[in-house]
């Protein structure tokens, strides 16, 4: 069955452009498109997307806040942020909104549906530019730390040796599958595995864990 995408963008060029790459790609079909954030909510509500690609400077309603209430809507529909924003605040803004990945426009044609593929699939996209924004933004919080101060890290969370393995392998995008073939474990251990890792961060999916994970200096 095809990924049912919802494209909330108001630039037209860069709304044509995405959608006609979105309408030529083989197992995804686009089928609405909004303007606005508050129209990107409604047509949520009424389209019932699998996957919503996202900008973030909407008129109406920007669209973090659009992200926000579709998630507290709790719809199926997975966020993928669409946007040439890549500075700190609107990254953290937009994961912790609820968002499961984060694309940069500047990405080709394969990148955004692959992307898009994988976020459906339930796991964690972040553009390669925004995890080294991420990480950067860890590297100065840990240098600017006062000296002395305990460093939160794999015991605060009684993370196991191997549940840090398989959390590093989410950070770098890989799905279940990919984590059981790179660890010789099987599916379902990696599963088990990753379940366990959201349940220790206490966060509700793959893109947070990576999030906090890159945040705690955990990888």
């Amino acid at each position: 069955m095809a990924i049912k995408v919802l494209l909330v963008e108001d630039h037209t060029m860069i709304r044509m452009g995405t959608a006609l790459v979105i309408e030529r790609t083989e197992g995804i079909d686009l089928v609405a498109q909004a303007e606005d954030g508050r129209q990107g909510v409604e047509m949520a509500k009424e389209y019932d997307p699998d996957v919503i690609l996202m900008d973030i400077g909407l008129p109406v309603m920007d669209g973090i806040e659009a992200t926000r209430r579709i998630k507290e809507l709790g719809l199926k529909a997975k966020i993928l942020i669409f946007t040439s924003r890549d500075n700190d605040d609107d990254v953290f803004a937009a994961l912790a909104a609820g968002a499961e990945g984060y694309i940069m426009k500047g990405a080709t044609a394969e990148q955004l549906t692959t992307a898009i593929v994988a976020v459906n699939e339930g796991t964690a996209w972040l553009d390669p530019a925004i995890a080294r924004l991420v990480l950067s933004n860890v590297q100065k919080q840990t240098k600017t730390a006062p000296q002395g101060e305990p460093k939160t890290g794999k015991n605060s969370f009684g993370l196991t040796e191997r549940e840090l393995e398989v959390l590093s392998l989410i950070v770098d995008g890989l799905s279940n599958p990919e984590i059981a073939q790179k660890l010789f474990i099987t599916r379902a251990t990696a599963k088990a595995h990753v379940h366990s890792i959201l349940q220790k961060l206490y966060v509700d999916d793959r893109t947070q864990a990576a999030v906090t994970a890159m945040r705690e200096g955990l990888v």
